[in-house]
């Protein structure tokens, strides 16, 4: 297994920059999800929950993903979907140096792999809160 601070699979780390910039622009269009980043992230109120998501991994998921990072919480995700996951939002959110599992055309048999990734915290631990669809 990878690296816990490096840990990711995905398509392409390249499409990271082009991520950052769509992020960016999301932010703007997700006022509620900025206002409570605004609000908590100094209290870290998520300090120690470990989350893992199974979303389709998009832009929008990426802005919750780094929400829920900056009040604390230590996020490990796997998209929920083998053909949905937009690779250049997994490689922005890999950069950052969250765990993610996710890339578009995955097999099944690659999908259950990142899943169990996802799900699988440090120390053998598993998730305090599963975020899945």
């Amino acid at each position: 297994m990878l690296e816990h601070e490096t840990e990711y699979l995905i398509s392409d780390i390249g499409l990271a920059d082009y991520g950052r910039k769509e992020i960016e622009i999301a932010e703007h269009e997700m006022p509620g999800l900025m206002a409570i980043r605004e609000k908590y992230s100094a209290e870290r109120p998520l300090e120690g929950v470990r989350i893992t998501g199974s979303l389709h991994m998009t832009i929008q998921t990426a802005v919750l993903i780094e929400t829920l990072v900056d009040l604390g919480a230590s996020v490990r995700w796997a998209s929920c979907n083998i053909f949905s996951t937009q690779d250049h939002a997994a490689a922005a959110i890999a950069k950052t140096g969250t765990p993610v599992f996710a890339w578009k055309g995955m097999t099944l048999e690659e999908y259950w792999d990142c899943t169990l990734l996802a799900l699988s915290h440090p120390g053998g631990k598993g998730p305090n809160l599963i975020v899945d669809d």
